[in-house]
């Protein structure tokens, strides 16, 4: 018997999504004698308390009895059970310093941390993610913000509608002006983005007709890794190359900054890959964009003027093309940068129903079998000692953290 407990988000601001949802513990209830949910208690899950208790799931506020422990985000330090097995993304494959303590407290406990980030199939696709409803939700965001900027269209909130479908329905009968929407990347993100174009009926075009004619409607191009990057010695790509030696490339994103208003940012990103557009291109009279929704959202990470998260509350802030600091939105002087943490939380039944069809999938009977190679490549710690594949973190989770 595997006994799964649904943990209550501890991260403030609290996140509201669920690794599964009542119908989902409920299928599995039905269909799996060793497999058992139970659920902690709480009021901020878009699933209620009331909800998974009719679906069958017991609620309790001891959930330390539980062989895995799932969450969504960063589990905080205190709340933390020693010797379980978390899953929860803890955003700390990458070294991030702000999360350095509790990769720590995760050793000193002797947790096992299985990262939803590191599931992957044999191919190192990714199998989890809430990518796509990033998408849906930082398109929509971006659009709504070149709309208020230019006065020329409305869009209401994602969070105000009931559901995705509800959302579909807002788009029927809008109206946009002529206008260049350039969308990076090529994974769950860019995906989103693209649903959303086609939806608002947006037109998709090559690369070349972009930069190259005049269109009196809106249109899109989808830029890839390939149209992105190039080596600098002989100007070819390779994503497998680029991903292993992205400090060899450059970015060739330039022309398309000069014939661009909204930049759809979905790309992946790092430390070592150049970003999309530098400070003094921002800062030059040729660059057309006007509103960027930076999905990816890294700070001063592919999108170099990245200075900061917004919230959901208030998505939008403006970067003064001149002084580079933070404004309001919608300025003369400014351009207009979207960049929220946590775009999937307007959409969050979605986005956990989706999430959990996955984790059941291709994830839960590794689980109840004890572990497998996919387990294995996600597990970061393993009863508080470094997993062979992430012991180039060992420097990350021995150094000294002062105050």
């Amino acid at each position: 018997m595997l006994t799964i407990g649904l943990i209550r988000e501890g991260k403030i601001p609290a996140d509201n999504r669920v690794a599964l949802t009542p119908a989902q513990c409920k299928w599995l209830h039905k269909n799996f004698a060793n497999i058992r949910v139970v659920a902690q208690h709480s009021d901020k899950r878009c699933f209620t308390d009331r909800e998974y208790a009719m679906a069958g799931v017991e609620l309790k506020e001891d959930v330390s009895a539980s062989d895995v422990l799932m969450g969504i985000k960063e589990v905080p330090i205190d709340q933390l059970i020693p010797g379980k097995t978390y899953l929860f993304f803890s955003h700390t494959k990458k070294a991030q310093e702000h999360n350095q303590k509790l990769f720590q407290a995760i050793l000193k406990n002797n947790i096992t941390l299985i990262d939803y980030e590191c599931l992957t199939h044999d191919d190192g696709q990714r199998i989890l993610g809430f990518g796509f409803f990033a998408g849906i939700v930082g398109a929509h965001n971006g659009m709504m913000a070149y709309g208020k900027r230019t006065n020329l269209f409305n869009l209401n909130r994602v969070y105000q509608q009931k559901d995705y479908r509800n959302l579909i329905h807002t788009y029927f009968g809008l109206k946009l002006p002529k206008m260049k929407i350039a969308v990076t990347g090529s994974g769950r993100v860019a995906h989103g983005v693209l649903e959303i174009m086609n939806l608002m009926g947006i037109h998709e075009v090559e690369p070349f007709e972009y930069l190259h004619k005049h269109f009196d409607y809106p249109v899109y191009v989808d830029l890839k890794g390939r149209d992105l990057y190039a080596r600098k010695d002989d100007g070819t790509y390779n994503r497998d190359d680029f991903h292993l030696h992205p400090e060899a490339y450059k970015c060739n994103f330039s022309p398309f900054a000069k014939q661009t208003d909204v930049l759809m940012n979905g790309i992946y990103w790092d430390k070592n890959i150049a970003p999309l557009f530098s400070v003094e291109e921002f800062k030059a009279n040729e660059f057309s964009i006007k509103t960027i929704a930076d999905i990816t959202n890294d700070y001063h990470g592919s999108i170099a003027i990245n200075i900061g998260d917004s919230t959901i509350e208030e998505p939008v802030y403006g970067v003064d093309k001149k002084t580079l600091e933070r404004t309001k939105p919608y300025l003369p002087g400014s351009v207009d940068l979207m960049a929220v943490g946590n775009l999937p939380n307007e959409l969050p039944r979605d986005a956990s129903r989706y999430f959990g069809e996955q984790l059941i999938k291709f994830v839960l009977e590794d689980l109840v079998k004890g572990g497998s190679a996919t387990i294995d490549r996600a597990t970061i710690v393993k009863q508080g000692v470094l997993n062979t594949p992430y012991e180039y973190l060992r420097a990350y989770a021995e150094e000294v953290i002062s105050n």
